[in-house]
This record gives structure tokens, sequence and C-alpha cells, in this order.
């Protein structure tokens, strides 16, 4: 079985400060409010539905599950995952993966439609990560953008979906 490449499980899921020997990334949208949107925005990202409309393929298909190690595809590059945890309460929909051998960076993001107490919803992405591969390395702060790109897309795609 394939190892995740970092130790500190599920530290995206929580609002504590993220682990200090990565880069850290946290961004929201809104994306309206009620009961509706909350479960409209939930089930879009529990089908990929940010990974797919920023223009990733995501095998194999379907939901996303627990456990599972998934495989994301974009620009040529191979891109191994292992969702580690679903979330699924009132206030919050989602999920977190983590990055597999392989993946260009080492490290954990969530995926999280939140629904706060004056009934607006967010999603949110929370991530912390650091170069996982010897081009992410190299490319240092092309790397980081590209991260910061791929996220502007993510949120757009569930705000627009």
């Amino acid at each position: 079985m394939t190892r995740l490449t970092y130790t500190e499980l599920g530290a995206t899921l929580t609002d504590r400060e993220l682990p200090s020997a990565y880069a850290h990334l946290d961004r929201r949208v809104r994306l309206g409010s009620g009961q509706e949107c909350f479960e409209r925005a939930g089930a879009a990202v529990l089908s990929w539905g940010a990974q797919r409309g920023a223009g990733l393929r995501v095998t194999p298909p379907g939901d996303v599950r627990e456990g599972a190690d998934v495989v994301l595809r974009a620009l040529g590059l191979r891109i191994p995952c292992r969702v580690v945890a679903v979330v699924r309460d009132d206030s919050r929909i989602g999920f977190a993966y983590g990055t597999l051998t392989g993946h260009p960076e080492r490290g954990e993001e969530a995926f999280l439609v939140t629904r706060e107490a004056d009934d607006s919803v967010w999603f949110r992405i929370r991530a912390f990560s650091r170069p996982g591969r010897w081009y992410t390395r190299l490319g240092g702060p092309v790397a980081r953008a590209v991260q910061r790109w791929v996220t502007g897309r993510y949120l757009r795609a569930v705000a627009t979906g």
C-alpha cells in the first residue's frame, strides 16, 4: 500500500494553526446563504466538483470516499492522493486529502463548505505543503504560484457551479 508522505494527518480540518514546517494556504469564498445552498455546494464538493471544475481529471470515477486513493491528472502530471477524512454535519460538508508517494508536494488539503451562525455559506480551502519532488523543490516560487492559481480555480468552480 502506498504511504502518505506527511504525518500531520487531519490538521487542515481544525481551526488550529497549521504545521509550521510547511507553506500554508487558507482561502474562502462566500457562496450564498441557506440550507439549499449549503447542501448543493456540499454535494458538488463531495463529487469532486472543485477538482473537475478546475480542469483536473479524477480517477477512479465516483464520489469522495474516506480512505480512497485517487489520482488527479493535469498538465501531464500524475497527482496521487488519499482521502483522509470526510466530514458531514450541520455546519460542515467536505473532505481532506493527503499526498501519496509520487505527488509533487507533501502535505494535506481540505475542501469544506461551511454554514455559519448567520446562515451564510462559504467554501473554504485550507492546505499545508512543501515540495515533494525534485522539480517542485527546484521550481520553488513557481510551484507556489501554480498552487495559488489552481486554488483560485477550485474556488471559482464551486462558486459558479
